[in-house]
């Protein structure tokens, strides 16, 4: 039985991991599930560590959504109505200031692999060889870092053989300025740094100024580390029991599944019984 009494007025879910199967697709329950949500009345968010260029990705897994939090918080888009699909914030970073962070980082703990993702969308993504990169649909391209940390990046991405991703986040944030960059990991593997204060909360936080909702009144679902921000800021959060430990300590109650047996569908079946 789920620990929440009341609909929220504003629901945001993690998609990789989450709602998002080990096979990449979502399920027609959980589809089914998230449509009866938004037709409810609950403003629904998708909050995804994805950056902008593969928006249409992301609505095609969450076409329900309201509202797209995408790059770990710095793009947010309004998708509410038709096909048009409206920007409310974008935030971007120097590479040259990347560039610094990476070097900062590798003094502590040695060699990376890194990756710039450049806010010029027609730019490809550029940097070190890349062999285990999780996202074919987006193109990688091998350059020296002089030339791939130029410019206005939506972020860098940063991987270690010898570290996890949450332990290159411990790293990270040890010797990284949170006024220079901030950073994260979203359960591959890959440090992610990101501009000055972008996280999913601070995404989320642009559509509740939108409507005067208060975090008391928000409900999220997440699995990985770059899910604490708004984890830890809802009224009632739910982590997936295939989680980060972390993110489980942080929530208010584990989902009563995980991501390949539609956790998040099931529970949201469970609130909408409260209608």
């Amino acid at each position: 039985m789920i620990q929440l009494a009341r609909l929220p007025r504003l629901v945001a879910t993690d998609l990789d991991g989450t709602v998002v199967r080990s096979d990449e697709s979502v399920s027609p329950r959980t589809m089914a599930a998230l449509k009866r949500l938004a037709a409810s009345g609950v403003i629904l968010v998708g909050a995804t560590g994805r950056g902008p260029r593969l928006l249409d990705l992301c609505r095609n897994d969450v076409p329900s959504a309201d509202f797209l939090v995408m790059a770990q918080g710095a793009f947010v888009f309004e998708c509410r109505y038709d096909d048009t699909v409206v920007e409310l914030a974008d935030r971007s970073v120097d590479g040259r200031i990347l560039h610094e962070a990476l070097r900062l980082i590798e003094a502590e703990v040695g060699p990376l692999r890194a990756i710039a993702e450049p806010a010029d969308p027609d730019r490809a993504l550029t940097g070190d060889p890349m062999p285990d990169w999780p996202w074919t649909a987006v193109r990688l391209e091998t350059a020296p870092r002089d030339v791939a940390f130029t410019g206005p990046m939506v972020k860098g991405y940063f991987v270690s053989d010898s570290f996890t991703g949450p332990e290159l986040l411990v790293a990270a944030q040890d010797v990284v300025d949170p006024g220079l960059v901030t950073v994260t990991e979203s359960g591959v593997g890959m440090l992610e740094v990101c501009p000055v204060g972008v996280t999913k909360a601070a995404g989320i936080q642009v559509v509740l100024d939108k409507f005067g909702i208060d975090w008391s009144d928000v409900l999220v679902f997440g699995d990985a580390t770059n899910d604490l921000s708004m984890i830890k800021a809802a009224g009632h959060s739910v982590a997936m029991p295939n989680g980060h430990p972390w993110v489980q300590a942080a929530a208010s109650e584990i989902a009563p599944a995980g991501n390949n047996d539609d956790g998040v569908a099931q529970y949201v079946e469970e609130l909408l019984e409260l209608l």
